[in-house]
């Protein structure tokens, strides 16, 4: 998410984590919109349920995290899985938590939104900066991975509670995001707000894009959306995933020999 395109230095080439380029925020939609989807063809289309979804995604997510931790340098490879399971564990445990649990949308979006400032409040404590796109400590590491899977759950809940609990349905809410999205890219850009701001802000907002991209491809067309499937959106995402991540990481092959 840089304003501009500095010298690679040390930390870029240690860091284990991609810097925030168009590319990368286009991935990370991919990723969210993949979430949802796949999230609901577990616990909806295969009826698993909620918790018993949210078991295995969390499995998924502790394999995944584990790759990407014991790798030595950036792997996209397993920092995309990662962020995929963050995504697929935040929309099931969401729903656990607001239709078992009958918390709601806004008691558990706000819930969570105090989660998410509360672990980037414990990582300036620890670290005295929250990081951004260049993580080379394992504390940094692990604060980073936390607080996407709070964001992520996050964004799950408060997608829904825009689409559903105001009535705008699922097409204007992703609309919503969006512009919310690009007021923060306006005021990292033009109003210069702190760089961690901005890319936490935008990590957080492209969670519910995805969510109510989601659900506006599966959802039934008396609710608002295409009914497309749930695991062939969820496939045919994935393909645009690692297509856009081969092609990125060509070209960042190539410029370093360059």
């Amino acid at each position: 998410m840089n304003r501009e395109h500095p010298a690679v230095t040390a930390s870029d080439i240690l860091s284990k984590v991609p810097q925030a380029t168009l590319a990368f925020w286009i991935i990370k939609i991919l990723a969210t919109t993949v979430g949802e989807t796949g999230g609901d063809a577990l616990s909806m289309t295969l009826d698993l349920g909620y918790a018993v979804s949210t078991l295995i995604f969390l499995g998924f997510f502790c394999v995944t995290l584990a790759a990407q931790i014991t790798s030595k340098r950036y792997h996209p490879v397993f920092y995309w899985a990662v962020v995929v399971a963050t995504t697929t564990v935040g929309t099931t445990t969401s729903d656990y938590l607001d239709r078992t649990l009958g918390l709601g949308y806004i008691k558990s979006s706000a819930m969570l939104f105090a989660g998410v400032l509360l672990v980037l409040g414990a990582w300036r404590s620890t670290t005295g900066e929250i990081a951004v796109d260049r993580i080379t400590t394992r504390t940094n590491e692990i604060f980073y991975w936390v607080t996407i899977l709070v964001s992520n759950t996050l964004g799950t809940a408060l997608g829904d509670f825009v689409a559903s609990t105001t009535g705008l349905g699922f097409e204007r809410g992703a609309l919503i995001f969006a512009a919310l999205l690009l007021l923060v890219a306006g005021a990292y850009f033009l109003l210069k707000i702190p760089e961690s701001v901005a890319f936490w802000a935008a990590y957080v907002l492209t969670r519910p894009l995805g969510a109510t991209l989601g659900d506006t491809l599966t959802k039934p067309h008396d609710e608002g959306g295409l009914a497309l499937g749930r695991i062939t959106s969820s496939l045919v995402m994935v393909a645009a995933m690692i297509i856009l991540i081969a092609l990125t990481s060509r070209r960042e092959q190539m410029e370093a020999r360059s």
